[in-house]
Order: C-alpha cells, then sequence, then structure tokens
C-alpha cells in the first residue's frame, strides 16, 4: 500500500474507536434526568416551602447588548420557592448595571441586587472574580444552591425549577447544561455546531455523568451548584487563575466529592451573536492554548492529530481517486463517512442540514488554524485577551476578602 493508503487507513481505524469506544460522544440523548421533568409536573402540589432556596449569579461586563434578551428571562423564572438574582458588574463601561436595574424596574419578577466588585486582584481572571464577589453576597442569603449563568443566556420560565428538581432528584452536587448557541448567521451554522461536537469528544457526557465517571467537565453559562460543596471545594479561589473555569470548577468540585451531571439544553439558550468569523474564531482562540496546558509538544501533537483524523480522509479520497490509490480513496472514504454520520446528531440538534455533515474536515481545518493561533497570541502576550483584559495563564495570589465592595443598587425587596 502506498504511504497515503496507510494514513487513510489510521484515520479509518481512529474512527472506529472514536465511534465505539469515545463514550459515543456523537450521541445528543444527554439531557436533564427524568426526575426534573416529573417534578415540574407534579410542581403544583408542593408548596414552597418544599423547594429549596437559591440564588442566581451573573457576572456581566460590557453586556448592554445582550442584557435585555437575557435578564427578564431570569426574573421571570416560575420557582416555587425564594430565589433571587445577583448580576455583578464587573467595570463596564457600557451602563450594564444602570440597565439591569432598569429592566428589573420595568419586567419586575424575581429580586435583583447589582453590585460591584472592582478591578481583580492579581492572579484573577475578571469573571471569576466577579463570581467570587457575587458567590459572597449570595451565600449571606443561605440559599441550598447557587445557579452560575452568563450575562448571555436566557432560561425559560421553568429552568431554574427543573435544574434544583435533576439536582435534587438524582443527588447531584452540579448540574451544568450546554446552552444551546445561536446559529442565526453562515458562519455561526458552520461552526457553532462544530464546537460542542469537539466539546464533547473532548469530554463525552456519558463519562462525566457516569456512577464511575472518566471524564469532568461542566459548561459555565448554566451551571447549578449546592452551595455547601462550593464550599467544601473552596471555590472559586482555587481555580482563580483559570481561563478555561468551568472545566477547572468542575474539577474541583469533583475532588472534593461532588457528584456532577452535564448534558445539552432544551430550554436554556445563549443570546450572544457571532455574525462573523473573527468574533467565532476569537472565541476559540482565547482558550484553545490553555487548554492545551501551554504546552507546544501537545499543540503540535494536537495538529497531527487534527490532521490525522479529519484532513487525511478527504484528501485521501481524493487524491487515491485521481491517482488510481484505491485503497487509500476506499480508506479515505470510508473514514470520512463514518466521521460525517457522528456529526449528523449534533446537526439535528441545532436544526442543520444532514447535508453540511461533508463539510466537518473544512471546519476541523478551521480549528486547527485557530488552535495555532492561540498559542502565537499566547507567546506575544495576548492570550486570553477577552473584552480589553489579558490573562496568559499566569500565576495566583490571593485577592481581597470575600464581599467586598458596596452595592451598586438593590430592587425588588
Amino acid at each position: 500500500m502506498s504511504i497515503l493508503a496507510w494514513f487513510a487507513s489510521a484515520s479509518l481505524v481512529v474512527w472506529v474507536w472514536l465511534l465505539l469506544g469515545q463514550g459515543f460522544f456523537w450521541r445528543t440523548d444527554q439531557r436533564l434526568p427524568r426526575a426534573a421533568t416529573r417534578a415540574c409536573r407534579s410542581s403544583a402540589r408542593g408548596g414552597p416551602e418544599e423547594w429549596p432556596g437559591v440564588v442566581v449569579v451573573v457576572p456581566a461586563r460590557d453586556e448592554a447588548g445582550v442584557l435585555p434578551l437575557s435578564l427578564p428571562s431570569l426574573l421571570a423564572q416560575d420557582y416555587p420557592g425564594r430565589a433571587e438574582v445577583i448580576l455583578v458588574d464587573d467595570g463596564s463601561t457600557d451602563g450594564t448595571g444602570r440597565l439591569a436595574v432598569d429592566l428589573a424596574a420595568r419586567h419586575g419578577g424575581l429580586p435583583l441586587t447589582v453590585a460591584s466588585p472592582g478591578e481583580p486582584a492579581p492572579g484573577w481572571t475578571g469573571k471569576l472574580w466577579a463570581l467570587r464577589h457575587g458567590m459572597a453576597l449570595a451565600r449571606a442569603r443561605g440559599p441550598e444552591f447557587l445557579l452560575l449563568t452568563d450575562a448571555d443566556i436566557a432560561h425559560e420560565p421553568d429552568s431554574l425549577r427543573r435544574l434544583v428538581a435533576a439536582a435534587r432528584g438524582d443527588d447531584r452536587d452540579l448540574v451544568s447544561q450546554m446552552a444551546r448557541l445561536r446559529v442565526a448567521g453562515g458562519w455561526e451554522r458552520l461552526v457553532v455546531p462544530a464546537f460542542v461536537y469537539f466539546f464533547a469528544q473532548l469530554y463525552p457526557f456519558r463519562w462525566i455523568n457516569a456512577d464511575r465517571p472518566r471524564a469532568t467537565a461542566a459548561a459555565g453559562g448554566c451551571v447549578l451548584l449546592r452551595t455547601e460543596t462550593a464550599v467544601a471545594a473552596g471555590v472559586p479561589d482555587a481555580i482563580r487563575a483559570a481561563v478555561i473555569d468551568d472545566v477547572a470548577l468542575a474539577r474541583a468540585v469533583r475532588a472534593a466529592g461532588g457528584r456532577i451531571w452535564l448534558g445539552l439544553a432544551e430550554r436554556v439558550d445563549s443570546v450572544r451573536p457571532y455574525p462573523g468569523l473573527g468574533e467565532l474564531w476569537r472565541m476559540v482562540a482565547r482558550s484553545a492554548y490553555a487548554q492545551l496546558r501551554y504546552d507546544p509538544l501537545l499543540l503540535l501533537g494536537t495538529v497531527a492529530g487534527l490532521a490525522l483524523v479529519y484532513l487525511v480522509p478527504p484528501i485521501a479520497l481524493v487524491a487515491g481517486a485521481v491517482a488510481g490509490d484505491t485503497p487509500a480513496a476506499w480508506a479515505g472514504g470510508a473514514a470520512w463517512a463514518v466521521m460525517a454520520g457522528t456529526y449528523l446528531p449534533m446537526l439535528r440538534y441545532y436544526g442543520r442540514s444532514p447535508w453540511a455533515a461533508p463539510l466537518l474536515p473544512f471546519t476541523a481545518f478551521l480549528y486547527l488554524l485557530m488552535t495555532v493561533d492561540s498559542a502565537v497570541r499566547h507567546y506575544r502576550g495576548r492570550g486570553g485577551a477577552w473584552k480589553g483584559r489579558v490573562h496568559s495563564g499566569g500565576g495566583a495570589s490571593r485577592g481581597g476578602a470575600p464581599g467586598d465592595g458596596e452595592f451598586a443598587s438593590r430592587h425588588g425587596e
């Protein structure tokens, strides 16, 4: 066989293994446990005293563009127990905090507190510094659960109820849903489903949710966390320098003995637009090299792996057909077919045409370039850049006491 045929055969072997041996990552059936649906249907029979207290913590930095689409959905939560929302304005310059107060006055619903922690202490990422402040304020209310959700995430009215029912019904300390990302534009339709597909390939949800877990991760846009578990895990202080904070949070919770569940959302959506490739590129490049622990050898291995698994099949099929190399063409075509087949469930979840499945190698090539660019940004001192801040995963140092700072406003109490 030719060298190309050997590479194509290796790629096919990898794809057969991924299909059967990587926790069935390609399936999209990991949704909130059935206990959540049953509890929601029977909630009318249970009084508010049977539902635990929850405080929703929303870190927000320059989010005035999306807040009108997300914050009212949190305030409108149909939750039978005691619940309130704390929005932490992380040094916004676009009036995010004032807009939040105005939205609460206009829409009503759950009580809202807007607070500001000031600039992050050395060694802290901005989001985790904001979460530290918000979680400290939340713990003073004595809730059983904290819902950590991003400012661009919109929740259906029963979202909080379903999350709490799942955590209690399945005895989980952390329940996280990967919000359904927006796929309105052309680049979003091409890149976004693959983003979730690659995440699930790296962190198979079945492995995370198993009684004997083989992987650990969470989706930072929607995390319901038991308060006492957060204290036992020492979060967010223990992960204060993490760029990929959701995975770091999940690992800290699991290290403290917590039980974790992660799945795809049905009633939680991101409203943040990514109208062009540039916005999507920056989103991925911000943390890709951090995922590789800033290790050049891991970067080289990742690039080689992506090339073998995603790029070799179509190249082998086309080149083999042109050159009359039948083994290369057949192996490449078979690998490409398996690859496309594993992508179909994710495309269906996002309402995309199955004809987009063969485009996965092209999308993977874009992710390869984004990963390399992430490393370049890191070595140029621009790694982890987000909304005017740069954090490249350096050493951490402890900041001020939790809860420092003053209330910016308080509404609905």
